[in-house]
């Protein structure tokens, strides 16, 4: 059965300690959570905290920057909470500008997957909707194609992808059929609404959550993590996130 967790970016608002914000999410349905740092909470005391409200560690956002600079402390920190799994969140525009920068970032990343994948880590890459301008390419066949695509024909299965499926349809792309693309390279999928390309909550905006959700299944995923990047009140869409995706959990 797919998991269930919630990216606790979606609960920065809160201003509260990690230890609390677990516990808030440790009382819902969420079978886990993804992290998006660790603020001043040792490792040790987190994992602690996740053993004691019955929560997983799904994975962890971290930035190219501080991987690249300081990997193994990345490492240290979170396999000390049972995570084996890195995410990029976000890369500028300008890395998707053109073919060659396409291709220049999916170097960048599949070294980064190779360094990690010594440290017994996975790493993915988490789209925004600027990774969909087409882009045009020099002579090649699939001139026309957007950066998007052209990341996932530059690098192998070393490299996963943690498809948005909220930013992909902002961006005018159907999700559904992204996950077919990428079955067996989407071992997280976030589940997001949208409404005129900005963040809503689950179930008030324009994607279709039950196709999606049943495609990630279908597609591989291991979990379905719910974000929302600028909730209104974080308690309540903590609440409804998880009530819907566990409503949804195929």
């Amino acid at each position: 059965m797919v998991k269930t967790a919630i990216q606790l970016y979606t609960l920065r608002e809160l201003d509260e300690p990690l230890p609390s914000m677990l516990r808030r999410v440790g009382e819902t349905s969420f079978d886990g959570v993804e992290f998006a740092g660790l603020d001043e909470t040792s490792p040790e005391t987190t994992a602690a905290v996740l053993e004691e409200v019955g929560l997983t560690a799904a994975g962890a956002h971290a930035s190219i920057e501080s991987l690249e600079s300081d990997l193994d402390a990345v490492v240290s920190d979170y396999a000390a909470l049972g995570s084996e799994r890195l995410t990029v969140p976000y890369l500028d525009a300008e890395n998707f500008s053109t073919a060659d920068a396409v291709r220049e970032t999916g170097i960048r990343l599949e070294t980064l997957a190779d360094r990690l994948e010594q440290c017994d880590f996975e790493l993915g890459y988490h789209n925004h909707d600027h990774e969909f301008v087409t882009v045009e390419g020099q002579g090649r066949a699939d001139d026309g194609r957007s950066a998007f695509e052209r990341l996932i024909e530059d690098t192998d299965e070393s490299l996963s992808i943690e498809l948005d499926v909220g930013w992909a349809v902002a961006a005018g792309h159907d999700p559904v059929v992204l996950l077919e693309q990428l079955e067996g390279r989407v071992p997280l999928v976030h589940i997001k609404d949208v409404a005129d390309g900005r963040p809503v909550e689950l179930g008030e905006g324009e994607v279709d959550l039950e196709a999606c959700v049943t495609a990630a299944r279908d597609a591989g995923a291991e979990w379905i993590i719910y974000e929302h990047d600028a909730p209104a009140d974080p308690t309540a869409s903590l609440e409804r996130g998880a009530e819907v995706l566990e409503s949804l959990r195929p």
